[in-house]
This record gives C-alpha cells, structure tokens and sequence, in this order.
C-alpha cells in the first residue's frame, strides 16, 4: 500500500465547536497520520478501523464528514456508505469522502452509486485532501437565497432552498450532501438548462458519468417513474433541468 507524507506543523487543538471527521481506514499508520494532519487543520477527529467500529462511532457521536476507505476487513466501504444512505436517521445524510487505491472509472462510479459525495485516490496531495473536506463542509452549509424565492414546489414535493430540505407531504426525504447540492442549483435555476460540468461542483471528482448517477438516484426519490421523468429532465448532450409548478 503506498503511503502518503504529510507537511509537519506545530501541535493544534481544535475549537470546540470545529468540524468533527469520522476517519475509516484499516491501514493503522493512515488513520494516524490522517487524523494528526487533519487536527492541524483545525478539525476535531475520531477514528475507525472497519465498518463495524465506525458504525459504534456513530451511535456516540454526530460527525459533519466521514473519510472512508473501500477495502476494509468484513463490510467494504462501498456497502457501509450505501447502508449510511438508507438510513432512517440524520446518518442518511452525513458527508462523505471516499478516500482509495480503487481509482477505475467503475470504482469511482460504485462510489457515487453508493451515495458518497466525492472521490479522491490513493495517492493524493494532503493539501488537496483537506481543501476537498472544507469544500464539502461549505456546501453543506445551509445557503441563504438572494430575492423573494426561497421555496419551489414540484408534484407532492416541495424544496426549501434556504435550509435544503426536501419534503413529500409534509414529510422530510433524506438527501446526501451532494443531492442537496444539485436540486439546489436546479430549483435556483427551475426551468433552465444547467450544464453537467455545473452540477459536478468545483473539485469534484466526478465526470459526466458520475453526474448522471448522481442525478438518477436523486430521480428515484422524486419521480414516480424514474425511467420517464417529469420533473427533473434530460437536457440531452448539455445536462438537466427542473420543471417546477407556477
């Protein structure tokens, strides 16, 4: 396994109200080095060795992000993130990161199927590791709207821009970060093209490919039949539009 060398800073202590990391990884020495360069970043870090121990970790504790590797003894990443995703709880929708030597274009592909909200292979810059984490932080941020429309509704369905929630008759759909990200971008441009590229988001590990599966899953929450969308449409060769009610 290649091994990663990480810049050398003074000791830090992260502010109490930092963002908490959930690091998954079977490597020992990865899961020290990650968590002393991730804390000189500023951030508050637990971490896990498999599936099951990080599974433990979050009955304790809430985390804003989770690093995951895939190949980990017993359950893999790619099934741990897709049994996060179909969780009934708020764990449906924490961040993250999927952190792997599996760098194919199918990998990267399963990732996203799974419900991860980016990719970053082994072996990587720690720098761009760590701008890839606030980058997620940021966008899970809720968004404040400029101008008077801070809801759209579609069917039974209705998205607040402001807090990025979806809800279906009242009750709340659970959405990744990155389904949160795209639907809004497309409820603040409902009835407009957006563009693939848009939809991928800055630094994201995606391609065209993975966008689509990324779109298709967020169809199979809001379409009663995903294969003929009516609300969210193929804009063929340029990328997808939101058809909202008036």
């Amino acid at each position: 396994m290649t091994h990663q060398s990480y810049p050398v800073a003074a000791p830090c202590v992260p502010a109490d109200d930092a963002a908490h990391l959930l690091i998954v990884d079977d490597d020992r020495r990865i899961r020290a080095l990650l968590s002393r360069y991730l804390a000189e970043q500023g951030y508050r870090v637990t971490t896990a060795g498999n599936a099951a121990e990080a599974t433990a970790c979050l009955k304790n504790f809430a985390f804003d992000l989770i690093v995951l590797d895939v190949m980990m003894p017993g359950e893999s990443g790619f099934d741990f993130a897709a049994r996060l995703r179909t969780n009934s709880s708020e764990l449906a929708s924490v961040p993250i990161l999927m952190l792997t030597a599996r760098t194919e274009a199918d990998d990267r592909v399963r990732g996203f199927e799974a419900g991860v909200d980016d990719y970053l292979g082994k072996p990587y810059e720690p720098r761009e590791l760590a701008l890839r984490i606030a980058s997620i932080l940021r966008r899970a941020q809720p968004r404040i709207v400029a101008g008077p429309v801070t809801q759209v509704r579609f069917g039974d369905f209705t998205f607040d821009l402001e807090r990025g929630e979806l809800h279906q008759q009242g009750e709340i759909v659970r959405l990744t970060e990155r389904e949160r990200d795209m639907l809004r971008l497309l409820a603040e441009n409902a009835g407009e093209t957006v563009t693939r590229d848009a939809l991928a988001g800055p630094g994201a590990a995606g391609n065209e490919r993975t966008v689509d599966v990324q779109v298709n899953r967020l169809r199979r929450k809001i379409e009663r039949d995903p294969a003929n969308p009516l609300y969210l449409q193929t804009a063929r060769g340029v990328g997808y539009r939101l058809l909202v009610d008036r």
